[in-house]
């Protein structure tokens, strides 16, 4: 068995996690606040990655983010996803 890894949350993140949970536009960055949630409430990886809809490896990758950036190491960095076939020019010629 390996370790629980459970962060140790302020106040202050607790109320930030909270309120980008219920205002952020982002799903996918809700989804990273709720896992880091349910994280600091002691609750496995594996069960956090059932709740939210990930792979337990990926809870840890962002609780491992959260730590070292706090709460903008949980928004997706920029330059991910597949890159526009065309550029802006180009497609605005056609």
């Amino acid at each position: 068995m390996g370790r629980v890894n459970t962060p140790v949350l302020t106040d202050i993140q607790r109320a930030d996690l909270e309120r980008e949970l219920k205002t952020n536009d982002s799903h996918s960055f809700r989804m990273r606040c709720q896992a880091i949630l349910l994280k600091a409430a002691g609750r496995k990886s594996k069960d956090v990655a059932q709740i939210v809809g990930m792979c337990h490896v990926s809870v840890n990758s962002w609780l491992k983010r959260f730590k070292t950036d706090g709460l903008a190491g949980l928004q997706t960095k920029p330059g991910r996803g597949r890159k526009p076939l065309l550029d802006k020019v180009a497609d605005k010629d056609a």
